[in-house]
C-alpha cells in the first residue's frame, strides 16, 4: 500500500462523502478506493469510516485522523509543486462558479482573458444563483455577492455592490419620486428575490436602520422581469446596481432614495481552505484584480 495514495483516497472519500465520487476525482475505480481505505484502516488498527447503504460518515477516530493528515498532504503537494513548477504556471482545468447575471456580464470576460493569457489550460464557468458546496461540486473558486456565512472557505474581497431603488421617469413623473423610505408605502412596488424572502426593504438614515414593509404588486425571482416591468411604469423596484446599470445609463430608469441606501454588499472570491493555493486559482484572482472594476458602490 502506498501510504500517501491511501491518505489522499481517505480525504477524498471524507470530503465527497462517498467512494464513487472519490474514485471519479482520483481517476480510480470504486473498488480500488475501497482497497486503499481498507489497507489504511488495517495499518492503523482503527475504523475511519462508517459505511451504510446510503452514506459514508467519519468515525471519531477518522475525524481526528483527517485533521492530522490534511496539513501533511498539503506539505507533500507543496513540495511536489515546487519541483514541478506548478506553483509558477497554471495547469489543468479551472472550474469557476458565479451568479447567473453577474457571471454573464462580469466574470465571463475575465475567464476569456484568462484563457487567452494561458493557452495550455482549460476552464469551465458554471452560472447559477444556487449556493453550492465547492468541494462536493468540484469547483475551484466561486464569486459571491453579499455577506458570507461562517465556513471553512477562504475569502478575498474583490469589490462591492450597492442595492438601489429604481423606477421609470414616466412613473416618477406621474406619482412623484419618494423623498423618504416611508413614502414607499404610497407607491406600487415590484419585489425581486426569492419568493420566500421578506418583502421589507432596508434603508439607513444617520446610522439608524429603517425597515419598510412593502406589499408588492408584482413578485418575481428574475431581475430582468422586475426591471422590464419597472421600465414599463410598473413602480419602484430594488435590485443590485449592476443589474440596472444599462437601463440607468440609458435613462430608462432613475435611481431614487440614494442617500438612504444601506452600505454596499461585498463581492468575494471564495475557495476551499488549503495551505497551498494552486497557480490556476491564484492567477485567476490576480487577473480579476488587474483588469476588472467590480466597485459598484
Amino acid at each position: 500500500m502506498d501510504r500517501i495514495d491511501a491518505m489522499q483516497a481517505f480525504v477524498a472519500v471524507a470530503d465527497l462523502r462517498g467512494f464513487a465520487p472519490a474514485a471519479r476525482k482520483l481517476g480510480l475505480s470504486p473498488s480500488g478506493v475501497t482497497r486503499l481505505i481498507a489497507a489504511l484502516e488495517d495499518r492503523l488498527g482503527a475504523r475511519l469510516l462508517q459505511r451504510t447503504t446510503r452514506s459514508v460518515t467519519l468515525t471519531d477516530a477518522g475525524a481526528r485522523y483527517l485533521a492530522r493528515i490534511r496539513p501533511i498532504l498539503a506539505d507533500v503537494e507543496e513540495a511536489e509543486g515546487a519541483v514541478e513548477g506548478e506553483r509558477t504556471r497554471p495547469s489543468g482545468r479551472l472550474t469557476v462558479s458565479a451568479p447567473v447575471g453577474f457571471g454573464r456580464l462580469h466574470v465571463s470576460p475575465v475567464m476569456s482573458a484568462w484563457l487567452e493569457r494561458y493557452p495550455e489550460v482549460t476552464a469551465e464557468l458554471r452560472l447559477s444563483d444556487r449556493m453550492i458546496n465547492l468541494v462536493e461540486d468540484g469547483v475551484d473558486l466561486a464569486v459571491r455577492i453579499g455577506h458570507l456565512a461562517d465556513s471553512s472557505l477562504v475569502a478575498r474581497q474583490v469589490g462591492e455592490m450597492r442595492r438601489i431603488v429604481v423606477a421609470s421617469p414616466g412613473y416618477l413623473k406621474a406619482h412623484s419620486a419618494p423623498r423618504t423610505p416611508e413614502a414607499i408605502a404610497s407607491h406600487a412596488t415590484i419585489q425581486f428575490g426569492a419568493t420566500a424572502a421578506s418583502p421589507d426593504w432596508r434603508f439607513v438614515e444617520a446610522g439608524r436602520d429603517i425597515r419598510v414593509a412593502c406589499t408588492p404588486r408584482f413578485l418575481t425571482n428574475s431581475a430582468d422581469a422586475a426591471l422590464q416591468y419597472a421600465e414599463q411604469g410598473g413602480g419602484l423596484t430594488r435590485v443590485l446596481a449592476y443589474q440596472a446599470a444599462d437601463a440607468v445609463k440609458a435613462g430608462r430608469l432613475k435611481i431614487v432614495l440614494a442617500k438612504f441606501e444601506a452600505p454596499p454588499l461585498p463581492i468575494h472570491i471564495v475557495y476551499p481552505t488549503s495551505r497551498l493555493l494552486s497557480a490556476k486559482v491564484r492567477s485567476f484572482i490576480d487577473l480579476v484584480v488587474d483588469i476588472s472594476d467590480w466597485q459598484f458602490g
